[in-house]
């Protein structure tokens, strides 16, 4: 039986439909990761040399809380030292940082929900959900042209540049402030999120809005009574994953200037006191967790109630 099941699916796999153009464009994909492979010298000789060995080795060792530096490892002094970096700057670095991420992703959000509708082509057109409302005229239809093309050029803008590029010329503008950050990271992360959002409304189910639409429903009340509600899972799973995003580039951000964990990295990483600048980052990874775990219950009791 086994057998004749192992027969079956070999004819299933011979007979089934070949697409050459994905075999090669999958192809020259494979032989153009081999060229930049062999072509960008990623195999060079002194890459493994003793010294950097040396290196190596010096940098583990030192990752060790200073305290415990040769001596027997005790829990009790490596928690003692952790919680004097903790009260001296962890406990307000993580504080500012979380509150930089959060401004920064509600900024975007309200940004990105404002542009999503006007970027969504099913909505942003004279024949809304695919309805027939007759002939519109010229001048109708050149206006709802002009809207999708000018905010999706908006929202290629702002994901363009990148937040370190925002945060520099935010910088120049405001001066070293922490709204420079918040800002630089709403804006890139508002052209992501209405990206996604109008791609999430465009790929919504067609009927129901149709339906609601020819009922009479405007294009507010279908986007507030149809589109919300459904594409909801969704927008909040991209929210969540931004905001983590967030997290990440506020701490990066952070050594500008602004007193972010980033900010603190930096200053261990300029001291040489990796097992400090090591803490550190665990404490962002940390903050990314306590995110997803919420993200994930959200998610959850979403689908409970749907």
């Amino acid at each position: 039986m086994n057998e004749l099941r192992s027969i079956a699916v070999l004819d299933l796999y011979r007979t089934r439909p070949k697409n050459w153009p994905v075999r090669i464009s999958v192809g020259i994909m494979f032989a153009l990761m081999g060229i930049a492979w062999l072509a960008g010298d990623f195999f060079p000789a002194d890459t493994f040399t003793q010294s950097r060995q040396a290196n190596v080795e010096r940098f583990l060792r030192e990752l060790l809380p200073f305290p415990l530096h040769n001596v027997d490892f005790d829990w009790a002094v490596a928690a003692r030292w952790g919680w004097e970096i903790l009260d001296n700057k962890g406990f307000e670095a993580l504080y500012t940082t979380f509150l930089i991420s959060v401004a920064a992703i509600v900024l975007a959000s309200v940004m990105g929900a404002l542009l999503t509708i006007p970027a969504a082509r099913n909505i942003a057109t004279d024949q809304p959900f695919g309805l027939n409302h007759g002939s519109p005229s010229v001048v109708s239809r050149l206006l709802w042209q002009i809207m999708l093309v000018v905010t999706r050029g908006v929202l290629i803008l702002l994901r363009a540049i990148p937040e370190y590029v925002w945060a520099f010329l935010l910088l120049a503008l405001l001066g070293p402030t922490v709204w420079s950050i918040v800002l630089a990271l709403a804006l890139h992360n508002a052209g992501i999120l209405g990206k996604l959002s109008a791609e999430v409304t465009e790929d919504l189910p067609a009927a129901p809005l149709r339906a609601l639409h020819a009922l009479g429903a405007s294009r507010a009340h279908v986007s507030v009574m149809a589109v919300l509600p459904v594409g909801l899972p969704r927008f909040l799973l991209f929210f969540f994953y931004r905001w983590e995003t967030c997290v990440r580039e506020a701490t990066v951000l952070g050594m500008l200037g602004i007193a972010s964990l980033g900010f603190w990295i930096q200053e261990a990483r300029a001291r040489n006191f990796y097992d400090e600048m090591i803490f550190l980052v665990l404490l962002g990874v940390v903050l990314i967790i306590v995110g997803d775990v919420f993200s994930s219950f959200a998610r959850r009791w979403l689908r409970r109630l749907s």
